[in-house]
């Protein structure tokens, strides 16, 4: 094996009198492909500064021992990279690298500021998010150095500028190091894993397929060991106080021991805590949440949607993809009401609680308490069903400390912002959820957890998401753009993201790209694929071959909806009268009658609703013939 290109020795880094790192040994060789994985607050990005070293805008640590090949180049992009000083983008990419030999060269820039998408006459200053990621990036790939630090390369970045940067990434000669919360991405790249956890790295050689597993079993054995630790000591003292020794004479030796097994026992570093996810979930909708046919819309000669029709029924989890920019929170703006279509029409379902998460995290507005985010400024308590709790108790779920609850939210990390953002959404009661990048800034650990939560949630999902690995993990069906040249053009698959790139590759082999897949119940021609119902099976139900409603269909599709009305309002004044206090021991009777009352008109809600629902696609299907 080749001579390591950078080799650390026990490392040890305190931070305001706590030990971030105690003994961290590491060494780079030219062809590894590092994960550097861990808890949010860990010290992942502070290690990776600290292999950087301090002419690279990195950390020099406390103690211990950092060796660099005097001949091996080392480029750190940090997750805000540094545009300070330059105008314009073609400013910052020719500018000289500190470090480098030359300044990177035009051949090497050029084809990926093609690829990207990026011209060099734009303004830095007025760069976006995804945009100033792109720039950073073609500048570090250009440069091609020996070592490369990319922390959180994908954020920002859509799913196909995240599969692009992959292929290029496994082109280059680089040894690479990465921290990411892309579970795809990591697998993809890495041959090799450095876990973070308790101050101390631990080296897996093998890349981060199969990590998990890895952890989870060093976790158990040390929890094993700890419990060890305590029956140990435990055991002495019970000599200590009983022993005939003890009684007779001082043992000093033995008693020593117990003393270092006590410290050991109450400085041993334990796992971060985890979060714990709960939901606000309200009464259930409607069968049908939302039926849309026929939308478009443009902004002057861009067309964003063209012709999109859908139909989602209660408790699907449906993923919207595609490339920045290319209008997912305009089609779920008019999904839900929020944005007129130029054309078409949207259909809302019924008792609908819709709660949403944005991205860009504009709820959190400058000077605002923590507190305030959850409780949206009244009060310090929060309403969770029929209970009622104080913020600080229910922001303990979610990590945050006991004091933090009075911080403004401009003193939180970004992983604590978007913990914050979660806690917001998930306190007010919901059964209509739409999720706009929920993982940004979140630990996989923390990741798993929302995707359990997300499971077992009980109402209807929307979730925008470049995270490849959590949407196959939590969504039942994918809406994509841009599967060809036609612009405004959104397609269903059923399934999760690699569900629907086995079937576009699939399409492509035989040559039917147009053709749809298997149509499922409430799918339209925008549908591709078997569509997913509340259970995550997919149920096949083509349209009736008669040639048109009988004139029983037609009286029920036009009644259905008076009937589902009525039973609406019947429904809603049963839970008045049970709502009453003391009805049972008042009056036995009526609330056993109104109870009865109550589930007959629910289910036969769900009756009418089933059968308007199958009689409107029948409908459909035959005008279509």
């Amino acid at each position: 094996m080749a001579p390591p290109f950078l080799t650390l020795e026990d490392i040890a880094l305190t931070f305001g009198g706590d030990a971030l790192f105690t003994a961290v040994t590491l060494a780079v060789h030219p062809s590894d492909r590092v994960a550097l994985v861990g808890r949010n607050g860990s010290g992942k990005s502070t290690l990776m500064k600290i292999i950087a070293g301090t002419s690279r805008g990195g950390l020099e640590a406390d103690s211990g021992k950092r060796y660099r090949d005097p001949g091996a180049t080392i480029l750190y992009l940090p997750q805000e990279p540094d545009f300070s000083g330059f105008e314009k983008v073609e400013d910052y990419l020719r500018a000289k690298e500190p470090g480098f030999a030359d300044a990177a060269q035009d051949h090497a820039l050029t084809p990926f500021m093609e690829a990207l998408g990026i011209r060099g006459d734009l303004d830095i200053k007025s760069l976006s998010g995804g945009e100033a990621r792109r720039v950073a990036l073609i500048r570090a790939l250009a440069c091609d150095p020996d070592i490369l630090l990319l922390d959180e390369p994908t954020n920002h970045l859509d799913i196909a500028a995240i599969e692009w940067l992959e292929g290029q990434l496994r082109r280059l000669r680089s040894a690479l190091i990465l921290i990411s919360h892309d579970r795809h991405f990591l697998e993809n790249l890495t041959d090799k894993t450095i876990w973070i956890d308790k101050g101390i790295a631990r080296t897996r050689n093998a890349g981060f397929k199969g990590f998990e597993e890895w952890r989870d079993k060093i976790l158990e054995e040390e929890e094993a060991e700890h419990h060890k630790l305590g029956r140990k000591i435990v055991a002495e003292e019970h000599w200590v106080r009983y022993g005939v020794t003890a009684r007779r004479k001082r043992n000093v030796r033995r008693m020593k021991e117990l003393q270092d097994l006590r410290a050991a026992h109450k400085h041993a570093r334990k796992p971060t805590g985890q979060v714990q996810f709960s939901v606000n979930q309200s009464s259930q909708s409607g069968k049908a949440v939302i039926e849309a046919e026929g939308l478009s819309k443009s902004f002057g000669t861009h067309k964003i949607v063209d012709n999109f029709s859908i139909r989602i029924a209660r408790g699907e989890r449906i993923g919207l993809v595609g490339q920045n920019g290319a209008g997912k929170t305009t089609l779920l703006k008019m999904l839900i009401g929020e944005l007129a279509p130029d054309t078409g029409s949207v259909k809302i379902g019924t008792n609908l609680d819709i709660v949403s998460l944005d991205q860009r995290r504009e709820s959190l507005k400058p000077g605002m308490r923590v507190a305030d985010a959850i409780t949206d400024g009244r009060g310090d308590f929060v309403t969770l069903g029929d209970s009622k709790r104080h913020v600080a108790s229910y922001l303990k779920d979610f990590l945050f400390s006991q004091e933090q609850w009075r911080s403004p939210v401009d003193a939180l990390s970004g992983g604590e912002r978007g913990r914050l953002v979660l806690a917001a959404a998930l306190a007010k009661p919901s059964n209509f959820l739409l999720l706009d990048e929920p993982t940004n800034d979140l630990d996989l650990e923390t990741l798993d957890l929302l995707q359990d939560m997300l499971m077992d949630y009980q109402g209807t999902l929307i979730l925008v998401s470049h995270d490849r690995s959590f949407l196959d993990r939590t969504v039942t069906s994918v809406i994509a753009h841009g599967l060809d040249d036609a612009p405004g053009q959104w397609t269903r698959f059923a399934g999760g993201y690699s569900d629907m790139k086995a079937q576009i590759r699939e399409a492509e082999k035989t040559g039917k790209a147009k053709q749809s897949a298997t149509i499922s119940a409430g799918n339209t021609q925008n549908d591709v694929g078997a569509q997913t119902s509340s259970t995550g099976r997919a149920k096949e139900q083509a349209p009736r071959s008669s040639a048109k409603l009988s004139y029983k269909e037609k009286y029920a599709l036009e009644n259905l909806p008076e009937e589902m009305q009525a039973l609406e309002a019947k429904i809603a004044e049963a839970k008045e009268v049970l709502d009453l206090p003391d009805l049972f021991q008042k009056d036995a009777d009526k609330f056993n009658e109104t109870v009865k009352t109550l589930e007959a008109a629910q289910t036969r809600l769900e009756q009418a609703e089933e059968e308007w629902l199958e009689l409107e696609m029948k409908r459909e299907a035959l005008e279509k013939v």
